[in-house]
């Protein structure tokens, strides 16, 4: 296979803050032509996971979007903290933040990319079994999170329904209903 991989060349920060950080590359690929400018979003690492109760309901949020400026069905997940020890904990405390839900079992599936074209973060995706509710939520300040359980049927109609929009999130629960079965291809 042909190596396609760019060299950097210069790369300058146009603006950071702690959830965007953009750079500005000059970048050359393997046939010397020069890519300039090139944009990159920085993001922080992102976890998620398709979390099923003890008696088998998936955990659902549904929250507003701003920038969409919608409200709609998403499942539970968010940034790795620099405390997270790893990324297993990070989903353990972003499950029991958002939902109050801790679970017995989680099974790391693999991660994803939102864009690769600009972004530089992964989600890392897991599947979340044996879930109790054992306590409040614990929202950020900006976070205003309805839950909701549903049976894997009422998840498929939503998806089929094009109910759930969030496209990484959707990519996650595909890789979660492969892992327990419940999606033939």
């Amino acid at each position: 296979m042909q190596d396609l991989s760019w060299k950097t060349l210069s790369s300058e920060y146009l603006y950071k803050d702690t959830w965007f950080t953009i750079r500005k590359e000059t970048a050359q690929r393997q046939d010397g032509q020069i890519v300039t400018p090139y944009y990159v979003y920085e993001f922080p690492t992102w976890v998620t996971a398709l979390a099923l109760t003890e008696d088998g309901k998936v955990v659902m949020e549904r929250q507003y979007r701003h920038a969409l400026a919608e409200t709609n069905y998403e499942i539970p997940g968010g940034c790795v903290d620099d405390t997270d020890p790893d990324l297993e904990a990070a989903i353990r405390r972003e499950l029991l933040e958002e939902t109050g839900y801790s679970f017995e079992k989680y099974e790391y599936l693999g991660k994803t990319s939102s864009n690769p074209s600009t972004n530089n973060n992964w989600m890392h995706i897991y599947l979340a079994t044996g879930g109790r509710k054992v306590q409040a939520q614990h929202l950020d300040q900006n976070e205003e999170i309805e839950i909701y359980l549903f049976t894997i049927d009422e998840l498929k109609q939503l998806l089929r329904e094009n109910k759930i929009i969030q496209s990484m999130h959707v990519t996650a629960i595909f890789y979660g209903l492969a892992r327990l079965g419940e999606l033939k291809y």
